[in-house]
């Protein structure tokens, strides 16, 4: 698994790194994002959603879970599931929500917050996402990005 580093020292760096990482992205594709509260998860989905051109307002869906947007891939509609799984105590929690269905959607991108406490939900090929604030300056990100084959029970 490669990884590699980069630093942003600003919100606006952390949008943009997020919208030049998206040309990455296909069709199917997952993202796990792991850091803490206030890391810089949700400015890096904000950037991967301007790639799309997404016209709605890219909020965390720390209450409701999983907000949908609708991307443009390749001049096709395509939507663009962000889950928070910040909130979620319980596997059957994800249950409820239509976890599984949304993960396993073929012609979508998903973008997930917290995907530690999904582990046993997630058997496909993945992007890891991890962003640590640097403790002495609230504006400075590290963030490490690799694409890991993610084969958990």
């Amino acid at each position: 698994m490669l990884e590699t580093k980069y630093t942003t020292t600003s919100e606006e760096e952390t949008i943009e790194l997020g919208s030049k990482f998206a040309r990455r992205l296909n069709l199917g594709d997952i993202v796990f994002l792991y850091g803490d509260l206030g890391s810089g998860k949700t400015e890096f989905i904000k950037g991967i959603c301007q790639y799309f051109n997404v016209e709605d307002l890219v909020t965390s869906p720390t209450f409701t879970i999983m907000n949908k947007y609708i991307g443009d891939y390749k001049n096709h509609e395509v939507p663009i599931y962000h889950i928070d799984l910040y909130r979620i105590e319980q596997n059957k929690e994800l249950n409820e929500i239509g976890f599984d269905e949304c993960l396993y959607e073929e012609n979508s991108i998903k973008l997930i917050e917290w995907a530690e406490k999904a582990e046993t939900h997630l058997t496909k090929p993945a992007f890891i996402v991890k962003i640590i604030p640097d403790e002495d300056s609230e504006n400075i990100r590290e963030i490490y990005i690799s694409e890991s084959e993610v084969v958990l029970n």
